[in-house]
């Protein structure tokens, strides 16, 4: 009976540790600050790259922003796994918690998804651009190898491409958040579905392109899961409200054990980003956490 006994626990043991397996070791975020669900198959909205991602890949249109549908709440919720009232950022320009967070890790910030990799990965590489400047107060840049603000902003898009397609060829980062600053900016400028943000858009989509190149130059595309989501959506010129176009965008994965062609429904929320992510690279999350995994993108 103890030899029994023994067998089923070294059973379990080897069981648990085939399970305990990254889906990929390598995940890149491409985050797009108000990139809407709405109007997305608008003839104009000329994206060959991100189309190619969604057919060979997972995608849902209806990732559901937190409240208000701004930036600064949904890029924390996006990089913390919580909405506002947990990790306490509350409005679009948020530089501290509004709140007092529920929790805060050693760095005095609410775990992020950068946090608790540097926590289970020490020397993991990790790095987060981004073209504005509210990103850095969510992203705990203390745990993070590489930050870089792109001061000009969303419009030379194509030189700030430069930036991060050298940093992935060169560095290979375990995790990579690369935040564009659009079709926000264009949206805000011209108005979200007008041409100047399906040409914003495209040039974005031509980056997209080339950083797909940049991790098949660097060696490390065959065991990549690439992400591409926006913060909120938008219509007119601004966002904020609770109006549709303003709450939804897409949510696609591509890569690495990541379901081809498919399509789902399933509710998904700004926070499940984050522990979608941590469920890729096989972490263990914050009991504090509320977003739950999308896993039925992966084959497992």
């Amino acid at each position: 009976m103890k030899k029994l006994f023994a067998l089923l626990i070294v059973i379990v043991s080897i069981s648990a540790q085939i399970q305990a397996q990254p889906l990929a070791k390598h995940v890149i975020l491409i985050g797009l600050d108000g990139w809407a669900a709405h109007d997305f198959d608008n003839v104009r909205n000329n994206i060959p790259n991100i189309r190619s991602l969604i057919k060979n890949g997972s995608c849902n249109m209806h990732k559901r922003s937190v409240l208000p549908s701004d930036s600064g709440v949904n890029w924390a919720s996006m990089f913390m796994g919580v909405g506002p009232e947990m990790h306490g950022y509350t409005t679009w320009d948020s530089k501290k918690h509004d709140l007092p967070s529920s929790t805060t890790n050693k760095n005095g910030i609410f775990p992020t998804i950068f946090s608790i990799i540097r926590e289970q990965y020490p020397d993991a590489e990790t790095g987060c651009t981004f073209e504005w400047d509210g990103i850095k107060y969510v992203i705990d840049t203390l745990a993070i190898s590489h930050v870089h603000f792109f001061s000009e902003g969303w419009e030379p898009v194509e030189k700030n491409c430069d930036h991060i397609v050298k940093y992935i060829t060169e560095s290979k980062p375990m995790f990579y958040a690369a935040c564009f600053d659009g079709p926000d900016g264009p949206g805000h400028k011209y108005g979200w579905y007008s041409d100047g943000y399906y040409e914003y858009l495209a040039r974005v989509d031509k980056c997209i392109g080339r950083i797909i190149q940049a991790l098949k130059d660097a060696g490390i595309y065959d065991d990549t899961i690439i992400v591409v989501t926006g913060d909120h959506g938008g219509h007119d010129h601004g966002h904020g409200s609770l109006a549709m176009e303003d709450m939804e965008s897409p949510l696609v994965f591509f890569g690495r054990n990541v379901r081809s062609g498919y399509t789902y429904t399933d509710p998904i929320a700004q926070y499940d980003v984050a522990a979608s992510i941590a469920y890729i690279l096989d972490l263990k999350m914050p009991e504090v956490w509320r977003g739950k995994p999308v896993k039925q993108v992966f084959i497992r």
